[in-house]
């Protein structure tokens, strides 16, 4: 097994690839900021569920990815900050997405939200990704 620098994108991309081959579910190694993210898309309608998994030696979480009449909720995503390049940004000039069709993902001082939570809470931090 591979280390990862990325974790997060390496979670998105899972995503993005299981989506896209029409796979109902997926695994990846779990995190907290993980759990957060799948949380956020599925309040948002992106995937129908997430549960993380305590079988082995390491933790997982699972997601279903949700499908309506055969095509995927989740047309596209971008990891936006990356490690060697963090990519902030104030409450004010925080992106909406194909005009309010998609999502921002962003980590602030009060946790994992939404672009627009953050906007409507007045707060900023790092832009992690977009979700369409």
């Amino acid at each position: 097994m591979s280390v990862l620098t990325d974790p997060i994108a390496d979670f998105l991309i899972r995503l993005k690839n299981a989506s896209r081959a029409g796979l109902s579910e997926f695994t990846a190694p779990y995190s907290k900021i993980k759990a957060e993210i799948a949380r956020i898309l599925q309040e948002e309608g992106y995937v129908w569920k997430y549960e993380v998994i305590n079988d082995g030696k390491f933790p997982e979480i699972k997601v279903t990815v949700k499908f309506i009449d055969g095509v995927p909720a989740l047309t596209d995503l971008k990891r936006v900050s990356k490690p060697g390049r963090r990519n902030y940004v104030p409450a004010g000039e925080i992106p909406t997405v194909r005009r309010g069709l998609g999502i921002s993902i962003l980590s602030t001082s009060r946790g994992i939200m939404t672009g627009a939570k953050a906007r409507k809470t007045n707060v900023g931090g790092e832009l992690l990704a977009i979700v369409w």
